[in-house]
């Protein structure tokens, strides 16, 4: 991510910030953790994709029994050709399911 550009649905902003308030609201972060995160956050190259296929995003939803928000994730990483960032289980089991490559969570062993 730091030498390439990434690609993130038009949502992303909405669902970065909310996971960020609601582990404010659980006392896991601060703050200031959360504005730390959207400053390094904001050093990335990231392109929003504002044009998802829509038959392909319920599809994906449907057959994986997938949120419409993880479905369109996968149906961008899929239209687009890239490898998919998520330590979400069932979106990396969709993924795998469907050929889409997996960014590694950098834990795993080769």
């Amino acid at each position: 991510m730091r030498a390439e550009e990434g690609v993130v649905p038009g949502l992303w902003w909405f669902e970065v910030r909310n996971i960020l308030v609601v582990n404010e609201r659980r006392r896991r972060i601060t703050q200031a953790n959360t504005a730390t995160f959207l400053l390094n956050l904001s050093l990335l190259r990231l392109r929003v994709d504002q044009s998802p296929d829509e038959n392909a995003v319920l599809r994906l939803a449907r057959v994986h029994r997938l949120s419409v928000y993880d479905a369109a994730c996968l149906e961008l990483a899929q239209r687009e050709g890239l490898a998919l960032a998520t330590l979400d289980a069932d979106l990396r089991q969709a993924a795998a399911s469907e050929g889409v490559a997996l960014v590694s969570r950098g834990d795993e062993t080769p």
